[in-house]
């Protein structure tokens, strides 16, 4: 074989695996609500504060990535089987970590979130405070000098 048609060839042989991926059907409830309407707003309630993960700037309510896809399906049908939202949130946690929640919570590997701005709102305040009260003893300085 002549290196055109091998690299040809090969680079078919790459490709195969991502073209797979578009083919698989989405998960049942993807894109299909429960029954229950008591239900389906759980899981909605639930889906609105989970991070798609392939998009980042979306719930998993709102994306169209086959992964939030997944992860939708996944809730409706824990729901379904009787499971609280919390439970299905650690789940989703342990599975994916604290990045998929959009309300961490505080754990050893998330405490800095919640302590880095407030310790910057506190050295903030310091500094403010500080130069408050520089100007006000520079002006009584001055009113003395008058």
């Amino acid at each position: 074989m002549s290196l055109p048609r091998t690299l040809a060839l090969f680079l078919l042989l790459i490709a195969a695996p991502l073209s797979a991926q578009d083919a698989v059907p989405p998960a049942p409830y993807a894109y299909t609500q429960l029954e229950d309407p008591a239900q389906e707003a759980k899981a909605t309630a639930l889906m609105q504060t989970l991070r798609c993960l392939k998009c980042q700037s979306q719930s998993i309510a709102d994306s169209d990535a086959p992964m939030a896809g997944d992860m939708r399906h996944q809730v409706r049908s824990r729901i379904a089987a009787g499971q609280e939202p919390a439970e299905i949130r650690a789940w989703l946690v342990d599975r994916y970590g604290d990045y998929v929640s959009y309300q961490p919570e505080v754990s050893a590997t998330t405490w800095p979130l919640f302590a880095i701005p407030a310790l910057f709102f506190a050295i903030a305040l310091l500094v403010l405070a500080r130069r408050l009260g520089r100007e006000r003893s520079d002006d009584t300085k001055a009113g003395d000098a008058v």
